[in-house]
């Protein structure tokens, strides 16, 4: 079975290889540093501060496998190649929930970038895959855990952030 494609914006490979890079020549060092520090003070099977370098490091090496892996099956989405007449991943939409007429506003973005908190939805996610191909004056439904509502498309524009 082929792996699945992660979709990213050129912004978030960007942001995925500082992470990555900087876990590997810095971060790494930092740890072992520490480890080492942790090693000269002696016993270390009552050492807290060896066993917390030691999960630390565990930390550092299970995120750089996680970024290597997602990296390994990334797409990249260009946003000179968006059509910005739809829906798609990079741009930011703005949107009205037609039974309360909430306004809001979101960025659609690959599954790796998403963070709900800033407004980065991702493409997979019930409302991000409802909304993609779509355009502006449509109207869809989401279909998520807490039930189903409509959405109509106010404005799609590319986010140059």
């Amino acid at each position: 079975m082929a792996e699945k494609k992660n979709l990213i914006s050129e912004k978030g490979l960007k942001q995925l290889e500082d992470e990555l890079q900087e876990l590997r020549t810095v971060r790494r060092k930092e740890v072992a540093q520490k480890i080492k520090e942790a090693r000269e003070q002696g016993d270390l099977s009552e050492n807290a501060e060896y066993d917390a370098a030691k999960d630390e490091q565990k930390e550092i090496e299970a995120r750089i496998e996680e970024l290597e892996a997602i990296l390994k099956n990334v797409e990249i989405v260009y946003s000179d190649e968006v059509d910005k007449e739809k829906v798609n991943i990079g741009c930011v939409v703005t949107v009205k929930r037609l039974e309360t007429g909430d306004v809001e506003k979101f960025k659609l973005v690959g599954s790796t970038e998403a963070d709900f908190l800033n407004n980065k939805i991702s493409n997979e996610s019930p409302i991000g895959s409802a909304l993609m191909g779509s355009k502006t004056g449509d109207v869809v439904e989401a279909e998520t855990p807490n039930g189903s509502f409509q959405i109509e498309i106010l404005d799609i524009s590319l986010d140059d952030e």
